[in-house]
């Protein structure tokens, strides 16, 4: 009987990835506010044509992993700032005026 592990590592991996993005939003949103956005984009965009010409199945599927997560990080940027707004995460005391107070 064969044991394949593709599945696992990919599964594991994808857990890894997304978890990692939820403190790479709020320090980025802490930081530089939403204007980083863009490089959200260009990154995702950038990883998920990377995983169109990647052959090895785990290294294509956590390219479009990580393309999905670097897009959907996007909205959650947007997200971020207003949970931040609503005291529910710290306000940056450098960037308050970014924030109309």
């Amino acid at each position: 009987m064969d044991i394949y592990f593709t599945g696992l590592i990919i599964a594991i991996s994808t857990f890894i990835i997304i978890g990692i993005f939820h403190p790479i939003v709020v320090k980025t949103e802490y930081h530089y506010g939403t204007r980083p956005w863009i490089l959200f984009l260009i990154s995702g965009i950038a990883s998920l044509i990377g995983a169109l010409f990647v052959s090895d199945v785990i290294i294509s599927s956590l390219l479009g992993v990580l393309g999905a997560s670097l897009l959907w990080s996007i909205g959650e940027l947007f997200e971020q700032r207003k949970r931040v707004l609503r005291g529910w995460f710290p306000m940056n005391p450098k960037r308050k005026e970014e924030y109309g107070e």
